[in-house]
This record gives C-alpha cells, sequence and structure tokens, in this order.
C-alpha cells in the first residue's frame, strides 16, 4: 500500500535523502535558476538547466560519487523542474490535478537518459477544466528534451488498468511531486491488496513475469553482451524482490528486507553492494553512449574497464577482469533473489508450511518438496554436508528446492569446507559419486555454482567463475561453458533427447564409463584460470584430480588424456585435409584406439555446442562424422596398413556406380568420366556429392557452360558445385559473389581436369543461419555466379556489405605461415586475420596475381577471428618452393589484409 502520510518512517527517509540529494543539486540556487526573470525565454532556460544537470552528475561520477546517490539526486532534480514547469502552467490545479512519479522514477531512480515516467492524476471533470493547460505541459516537455512517458486517469481508470501486472507495479512506485495529494492517497487506497491483486496473487505473478524474462534471455546472464537491467541477475532481479517487499510488507526499500528480518546485516550490505555496481555500469553505459542503453555492448566494455581503472598491458586482460567482477556480481544478486524468493514463498504462500518433515539421514529432511537441515548446527559440525545436500537432491529429483533457512545455514557456515575438508576421503567421495550417479548432474553442479559450494570445494573451479574471454568465438564465461559441457553429454546419453543428436547418442551407448568423460569435460577448460597452455596444465591438473578422487591409473590416464586433446579433433577437421590418407593415418597414431576416438569425438561435438551457439552446423557435423568414421577404419585396418589415395579413390567410384545403378541412372555415362579427373577429386567428396556432379557434368553441352548447381545435401548442408574452363581469378570472382549474395562460405575445394577443366565446391550458410533449401535463393545463387564467371573480362567483384557492429571493436594481427610437406603435392598457406566480408576474395586476388592456384581451402572463422587454410600450388600444380616468389606473396597479402575493400562500419 502506498503510505504517504507525512508522520510516516518513510516520510523521515525521504527528508533525509533531500538533504542528501541538495550536495548533488543545491535546490534552492536550482529553483531560483528555473525562475529567474531575464531575456532567456523559458523553455531555453529549461533546455539549459536539463544539459547543466546532466554534465553535473557526470563531472561527479567521474569523481567517483556513488552512483545510487546520483541516481536518486537526479531524480530530485528532475522533481524540481517538473515542479516549475506545473506552477508555472497548472498553478491553479493544486485541487483537482496531481502530477505523479511512477515506475524507475517514482523509486527515485533516474538514470541521465532515462524514461520519466510520469502520470497525471485527475479528479472527475478536470481534464476538461484544464485541456490546453495540460496540453500545453505535455508539449513543453518535449520543446525543453525531457523525455516523457505521460499518461493522464482518474483513480477509477487507474484502478481498472491494474488489472494488468505491469501497470499494477508501476502504480505500486506512484509518489507524488505536485498538486493534489488526497488524490494520490484515493489511488493508493484504490489499489491496496484487498481491493486489487492480493498479496498472493502478485508474488506469483511477479514470480512468472521474472521467469518469463529469465527465459527471453536462454536463462543466463553470462552472455557475452549482457542485459545490465533484464537478464538474471540484473536490476530487475533486484527490483522484483523489492516490489514483492513493498506489496506485503509496504517496505519502502531494500533496508526494509532487513527490518522484516528477511535479509542479515550482512545480506543486506551484499545486495546494496550488488546493486550499487550495477547502477555504476548502467550510469556509465548511458555517460558513453548519450542515450539510453542497457547492453553491455563490446563498443562499451573497453571504455567501462578504463573508467573503473582496470589497467592491464593486454588491453583484452583488463577488460576480462572487469567483466569477471561483473559476472560474479550478478551471481551474487542471483543467489539472494533466490534466498529471499524462496523466503517470500514460505512466508506468503506459506508453502510446505503445513509439511510434516520426513527424515533423509541424521543431517537433512524433507518438507513437503524441499529440503532442509534437520539443525542449525549441521553445516558447522559437518562441512561435507554442504556437498550431501546436492547429492540427496541429484538422488532425489522431486526435490525441488532448498529452504530459505538452509540456504542462509549454508552461505554462513561455507568457509568451513576448506582444505583438510576437501581432501577429506569422505567429502571426495560425495564429489566424484555425483559424477558417478549421473542422472541429475548437471542440475547439481548448477545449484553448487550458483550458491559458490562449486568454487569452494575446487578452487580450480572458483578461479574460473565469471572468466570471460573477450572475443566472439566464447559466448559464454568458462564456468557456464563447462556446466553447459557437461549438460550436453548428459543430454546424449538421455533416451529422451536422442532426437537431437541420433548418432552421436547411439555412440553414447557404448561408453563403458560415462563418468569418466564427464569428468574431462568438467575438467577440460579450468586451466584458463591459472595461465599457461590450458590443455597441458589441465592435464596434469586432471591427472591429480582422479587420482585424489580415487579412480583406476587407466582411468585417471584417460580423463588426463581427453583434457590435454580435447581441441585436437576439431582443429584437424576444420584445419587439415582429411580426404589425405597420410593426415588421417597420423591422426589416428595420435589416437591409438577405438576408446579413445570415442570419448574424444563424444567430447568434441559436446565442447563445440557449448562454446557458441552460432558454430553447430550440419557442415561441422558432417566434418567431424567422416573424420571419426575414417579414423575407426584406419585403426581398423592397423596403422601399419594405411588406406593408400588410390586405393580410396577407387572405392569411392565404385561406390559412386553402385548409387547411380541403383537410381535408375547410367553408369556408362559417368563412368566415362573416369579419366578426366585425378583421385584427389574422388578422396575430397562423398559418393552422394559425386552422384550429383558427375551426372550432371555427364549431360552438360558446352553452351551450358559455367555449370552452376546448387542443392542443400542432406546431412552436409547447402552445397555451391561450379564446373567450367578453368580461368583466373576464379576462386576471388566466386568468393566475392558468394559473399556480396550473404552467404558465409564454410569450405571450398578445388579440382582441376586434365582437359583444363574446374570443378570448385563450396559449403555455404546464409549469414542468418543455415536455413533450409529454397529453390528461389538457389536460383539467386545461380544467376549471380553465372553472370560474372561467364563474363571472360570480368577479374573482381567488389564486395559492398558492411563490417557488423560487433567485430569492429576486434583487431586480430595477421598472420601468414606457408608449411611445405613432402609428402604432399601442394603448399600449405595459413592465413589468420580479423574476419570481414570479402577477406576471401581478397586472399584470392592476391594468390592469383602472383600466378598460383588454389586446390582447396578450409575455412574457419573463430568468432571474429578467421583462420583459413589455402593449399596452393603453381601453374603446373606443384608444390611452391621458390623463396623469392613465397616472399612476394606474403607481402602481397599482408597489404590485402591491411587494406579492407569493404565500406564504412555498419551501426
Amino acid at each position: 500500500m502506498v503510505d504517504l502520510s507525512a508522520d510516516t518512517h518513510a516520510a523521515r527517509a525521504d527528508r533525509a535523502r533531500e538533504d542528501e540529494d541538495a550536495q548533488v543539486f543545491p535546490l534552492n540556487d536550482l529553483r531560483r535558476r528555473l525562475a529567474a526573470e531575464d531575456a532567456t525565454p523559458p523553455v531555453a532556460r529549461y533546455r539549459e538547466t536539463l544539459e547543466w544537470g546532466r554534465t553535473q552528475l557526470y563531472t561527479l561520477f567521474r569523481e567517483g560519487l556513488s552512483a545510487t546517490a546520483l541516481v536518486h539526486a537526479h531524480a530530485r532534480f528532475v522533481d524540481t523542474v517538473l515542479a516549475a514547469l506545473w506552477q508555472r502552467l497548472l498553478p491553479t490545479a493544486s485541487h483537482d490535478l496531481a502530477l505523479v512519479a511512477v515506475g524507475g522514477y517514482g523509486r527515485r531512480e533516474l538514470l541521465p537518459h532515462s524514461d520519466v515516467d510520469l502520470l497525471i492524476l485527475a479528479a472527475p471533470g478536470a481534464t476538461h477544466t484544464h485541456r490546453a493547460a495540460l496540453a500545453d505541459f505535455n508539449a513543453l516537455l518535449w520543446d525543453i528534451g525531457l523525455e516523457a512517458g505521460l499518461s493522464t486517469r482518474t483513480v477509477a481508470e487507474c484502478a481498472s488498468a491494474a488489472a494488468d501486472i505491469t501497470v499494477m507495479t508501476n502504480l505500486l512506485e506512484a509518489r507524488i511531486v505536485c498538486g493534489d495529494v488526497a488524490l494520490v492517497e484515493a489511488l493508493a487506497q484504490a489499489i491496496d491488496p484487498s481491493r486489487i491483486w492480493p498479496v498472493a496473487d502478485y508474488y506469483r505473478a511477479k514470480l512468472d513475469e521474472q521467469a518469463r524474462r529469465h527465459h527471453k534471455y536462454d536463462d543466463t546472464a553470462y552472455r557475452l553482451e549482457p542485459n545490465v537491467k533484464e537478464s538474471p541477475g540484473g536490476l530487475r532481479d533486484v527490483h522484483t524482490v523489492g516490489w514483492v517487499a513493498k506489496r506485503q510488507f509496504g517496505a519502502e526499500s531494500l533496508a526494509g528486507l532487513r527490518d522484516y528480518g528477511f535479509l542479515t546485516h550482512a545480506e543486506y550490505h551484499e545486495l546494496i553492494a550488488g546493486e550499487d555496481f550495477l547502477w555504476r555500469v548502467r550510469f556509465a553505459l548511458h555517460m558513453l553512449a548519450k542515450r539510453r542503453e542497457d547492453r553491455l555492448l563490446f563498443d562499451y566494455q573497453v571504455q567501462i574497464a578504463t573508467l573503473f581503472g582496470y589497467e592491464d598491458p593486454d588491453r583484452n586482460r583488463a577488460v576480462e577482469q572487469f567483466m569477471q567482477l561483473y559476472y560474479r556480481t550478478i551471481k551474487s544478486l542471483s543467489c539472494l533473489n533466490d534466498l529471499l524468493l524462496q523466503s517470500f514463498d514460505e512466508a506468503i504462500l506459506k508453502h510446505n508450511a503445513d509439511a510434516v518433515p520426513q527424515p533423509l539421514n541424521a543431517r537433512f529432511q524433507l518438507r513437503g518438496d524441499t529440503i532442509e537441515a534437520a539443525r542449525d548446527n549441521v553445516f558447522s559440525t559437518d562441512p561435507v554436508a554442504l556437498l550431501e545436500i546436492f547429492a540427496l537432491m541429484q538422488a532425489a529429483p522431486g526435490i525441488n528446492g532448498i529452504r530459505a533457512h538452509t540456504l542462509r545455514l549454508m552461505r554462513h557456515d561455507l568457509p568451513r569446507l576448506d582444505r583438510s575438508v576437501r581432501t577429506s576421503a569422505r567429502a571426495r567421495a560425495v564429489f566424484i559419486g555425483l559424477f558417478r550417479h549421473g542422472a541429475g548432474l548437471t542440475r547439481a553442479l548448477r545449484r553448487m555454482n550458483r550458491y559458490d559450494v562449486l568454487g569452494q570445494y575446487y578452487p580450480e573451479f572458483g578461479r574460473i567463475v565469471g572468466l570471460m574471454q573477450y572475443d566472439l568465438f566464447h559466448t559464454l564465461t568458462v564456468d557456464e561453458h563447462t556446466l553447459q559441457l557437461v549438460r550436453n553429454l548428459r543430454r546424449m546419453a538421455e533416451p529422451r533427447f536422442a532426437h537431437e543428436l541420433p548418432f552421436q547418442s547411439e555412440l553414447f551407448k557404448r561408453v563403458e564409463h560415462p563418468e569418466l568423460l564427464y569428468l574431462a569435460g568438467f575438467l577440460h577448460d579450468l586451466a584458463k584460470g591459472s595461465g599457461g597452455d590450458h590443455s597441458a596444465v589441465g592435464a596434469e591438473n586432471a591427472r591429480r584430480f582422479c587420482h585424489d578422487h580415487g579412480l583406476a591409473e587407466a582411468d585417471s590416464e584417460l580423463v588426463a588424456w581427453l583434457v590435454r586433446n580435447h581441441l585436437l579433433m576439431s582443429l584437424t577437421a576444420q584445419r587439415k585435409d582429411t580426404s589425405d590418407p597420410e593426415i588421417i593415418t597420423q591422426f589416428a597414431a595420435l589416437i591409438s584406439n577405438q576408446q579413445r576416438l570415442d570419448a574424444l569425438y563424444l567430447l568434441t561435438v559436446a565442447d563445440i555446442r557449448a562454446t557458441n551457439p552460432t558454430l553447430w552446423n550440419a557442415w561441422k557435423d558432417s566434418l567431424l562424422k567422416e573424420l571419426y568414421h575414417t579414423t575407426r577404419r584406419a585403426l581398423q585396418r592397423g596403422l601399419d596398413n594405411p588406406v593408400g589415395e588410390a586405393e580410396r579413390a577407387t572405392e569411392q567410384r565404385q561406390a559412386v556406380l553402385t548409387l547411380v545403378a541403383h537410381e535408375g541412372g547410367d553408369p556408362a555415362a559417368v563412368e566415362a568420366l573416369w579419366p578426366r579427373f585425378s583421385n584427389d577429386y574422388y578422396t575430397r567428396h562423398t559418393p552422394r556429392e559425386l552422384v550429383w556432379q558427375l551426372g550432371a557434368i555427364a549431360t552438360a553441352q558446352e553452351a551450358d557452360l559455367p555449370l552452376i548447381l546448387v542443392d542443400v545435401l542432406e546431412g552436409r548442408g547447402t552445397s555451391v558445385f561450379v564446373y567450367m574452363r578453368d580461368r583466373d581469378h576464379l576462386f576471388a570472382l566466386t568468393a566475392a559473389v558468394l559473399t556480396q549474395l550473404g552467404l558465409s562460405i564454410l569450405d571450398a575445394r578445388i579440382t582441376t581436369s586434365a582437359d583444363g577443366y574446374t570443378l570448385d565446391t563450396w559449403m555455404v550458410q546464409d549469414d542468418d543461419g543455415p536455413g533450409a533449401a529454397n529453390p528461389l535463393r538457389n536460383a539467386e545463387i545461380r544467376t549471380g555466379l553465372r553472370k560474372v564467371l561467364a563474363d571472360p573480362t570480368q577479374v573482381s567483384v567488389p564486395v559492398n556489405r558492411r563490417i557488423p557492429r560487433q567485430l569492429r571493436n576486434f583487431t586480430t594481427p595477421p598472420a601468414i605461415t606457408f608449411r611445405q610437406d613432402p609428402a604432399a603435392d601442394c603448399t600449405s598457406l595459413e592465413v589468420t586475420a580479423s574476419d570481414r566480408p570479402g577477406l576471401l576474395a581478397q586472399i584470392g586476388r592476391a594468390i592469383a596475381r602472383r600466378g598460383l592456384r588454389i586446390e582447396a581451402a578450409k575455412i574457419a572463422t573463430i568468432g571474429e577471428k578467421a583462420e583459413d587454410v589455402f593449399f596452393i600450388t603453381n601453374a603446373h600444380h606443384q608444390p611452391v618452393t621458390d623463396p623469392m616468389l613465397l616472399r612476394n606473396l606474403k607481402r602481397s597479402l599482408m597489404r590485402a589484409l591491411l587494406t579492407p575493400d569493404t565500406p564504412p562500419v555498419a551501426r
């Protein structure tokens, strides 16, 4: 209920705040400034006053004044401006109109560019009486540059609109600025819980609202560019507990949560400190953006890190330190939000209040669907119970939460989970038991992390809590990524999720000890908090962890091997020519046995899917599957009996003839093409691709060239095939057209026939996702390519696509490396650079201008970084060995990489 009595504690607190606000804006001076009678037009005077106030806020913020104090003072400042405007335009409306602050402004929380939420509360007939003055007031708000959200209603209309929970919450914050106090008191009575939104209903609605809001952000605040206000753990979560407390207890501030016993003094100060930090971040965003902005975009992360005093020779490290504090702060606020909402659940809904406690063991009992400590000293006398409570919840999925008092005990006694307890056999048995139990593991680990138990038990995990990597590749903090990876492995193990990854789910059934895979996933990235090569350091940590937790030597070695090599399969599939039998033999030798292959493959899939949701696509799936199958075959044959290229090509051709015959085609027509193409053409493509391409080539006439095929191949994605007489700049032209059409290039395989024709296969996807087969889109691609490639005078195509906003915040120093493999018939060119539209076309032009050819390309975009490998030859299809030619090529490439031919940055 809104209490406006002058004698209330809230009124006394308001007077105290007014004194504090006066230290920021001397209100008497401000009033004199607004009332001055000089030559300055009133609109200009008010506008200049608002600008002066904003400048004053920025100055004080930079000097270190609390952001919380500034947003309160700004609200008081705007109160004064509005009161002066009201007195100027509506001096006679003191008994039938009231100007009321609502929403965030009603809470006295106003950032420099926030909307000013206003309600003009009118007695019946008053809007007609003051129609002209109200219109002038509304117009003047806009004229002076005050961004106001203004509505005009009677008390009855407000009560009716309050049936909507959002409107109700706005009105709950109602605070008079000037005008008729009696109207606001009437509003308070009209929206009293006895008339609308009883406390229990209001609480349920806000709980549901929070759940929907969290879901909108994928139930995580650990994204690259979080929303400081709306994301889980953000300011809106703080507001939610404040609203519920106000509705239930009439609490006018968060201090009421302490005064009514819902928070201890320490918890209250933790909540206030976290809230003030988020206000600092939001204030900085408004100041830097010069507009309302709640998203912590890359554009501002570096600037805010500097503003907050984070410095490091490595700019990225400074940003990561700032963001780690941000993520840890919202984690702390999320925990307090849980504690308070559970307390409200028990106090307001009386959830499980009448349930008879059911003992689970000597330390815990079940009360309805929640678990609680059997006595207050459970954790202080037996700190292992801090782990045991999660094991009990894992074993009983029907337990939906922890009682508020027990959560408070856990937070208080968490430091007792020290080294002496962590190294005890019982603690280690409880923790490793979570992984051996399997079912419910993800939920248990997430809860343990949320309440800081996981990092307290295993300090290596604690070091990576909230640790982000300032790039576009890793879209989650390291701790969130780790738990997401474990979740992905668990979903492979659960039959109900088999439809997501059918092949991987079937393979998972063969894993004899899945807990080893879960452990490898849990441990694989934890050394990122220690510095050095995280794979090598992590392997040693993993081996030690497994030994300490009683695993057999062979099991410990498998987990350590997986941690050390968790990037091996992904790098091999994406950066090496896996159609080369020699590459497969080398990879199989590193793997050595089927158990390791199965485990590494499943771990790799889970890791990629947990790193960045845009990384996993049909093409990447097919790359890893093909590498898995070819490696499995190599292991089955024996490493001393590898498959040769000729043998592999023969098998592929036979598979093609079988498919053609099965589908009613002409095997003889296809077989007649065999001599024109080298073995590597057959080994680089699947039988299905070969049937598709060769069937079209067999019937194509010279007048049909260039032959352009576009189709979505099952299990691989969109494939674009180009068949025509070879010509200079073909790679660059094709890449430029595809890029200009809004396609991302995933892979390119280039083959030249013995009689001078080129067969180029490009794997692509639309920038907004893989999409599905679309005849119109396919026709657009064919038309665009044919128009350019059929013109022999065309040597370049400009790429007019702008660089996306996120990419412009990152710079990758270009690097060029040549590698000569004596066994290969080409030279490997590795290019690392900042990704941008048109990059492949530029590289292709630089190579072509040196008279060299691209035989194949492995395209990998790692967030903002392009890491592409080109297999190049001279005009005679031989490796490029001339040192002078390679130096000149490197010089040309560096010039191209440092000189984008794209238009200005998109905003």
